[in-house]
């Protein structure tokens, strides 16, 4: 397995693992499969300019995928978005990689925490974040509309600092 950083001439990866992962769990993401659906060419790329973006692959084929984005408000963190991996690539390792892909480029991008939301009843993300060092904020919230019945609570990684 790889772990590559895509560029924005890779939108068409890209957008081929986003619209399998908004068909596969709907429920996981903030934007919807309809809302990928309607992006054209610039609107991919231009994604990939503003969100770093990784993708897993296994023998040639990309496998899952992830982004990172430093906070708009808040410099010091970064926010982990996007995660998914394909179901006949679960329980591989792939996951824990690609969020340690995403901490590494928040540590060098100098984060001092990443944070990201997960689904309440998601338990297999959930172990996966714990796995990765990542605790519960205590703050808890829903996905956007339509789906507001999903509640989600935050997860965050607090970097160390250097002595």
């Amino acid at each position: 397995m790889d772990i590559v950083q895509l560029e924005s001439n890779d939108w068409y990866r890209y957008r081929r693992l986003r619209l399998m992962s908004l068909a596969n769990t709907p429920d996981a993401f903030g934007s919807t499969l309809q809302q990928a659906l309607e992006l054209d060419e610039s609107g991919w790329r231009q994604q990939l300019q503003t969100l770093a973006t990784f993708v897993a692959v296994v023998d040639g084929v990309d496998a899952g995928t992830v982004r990172g984005v430093v906070d708009g408000t808040d410099p010091d963190a970064a926010w982990l978005v996007s995660m998914w991996v394909h179901p006949h690539m679960r329980g591989r390792s792939l996951g824990l990689s690609l969020v340690q892909a995403v901490a590494a480029w928040a540590r060098h991008s100098g984060c001092a925490r990443l944070l990201l939301d997960v689904a309440d009843e998601n338990d297999s993300a959930i172990a996966l974040y714990t796995k990765a060092g990542f605790v519960a904020s205590g703050e808890t919230g829903t996905l956007p509309a339509p789906r507001e019945h999903i509640t989600e609570h935050r997860r965050v990684l607090q970097f160390a600092r250097p002595d």
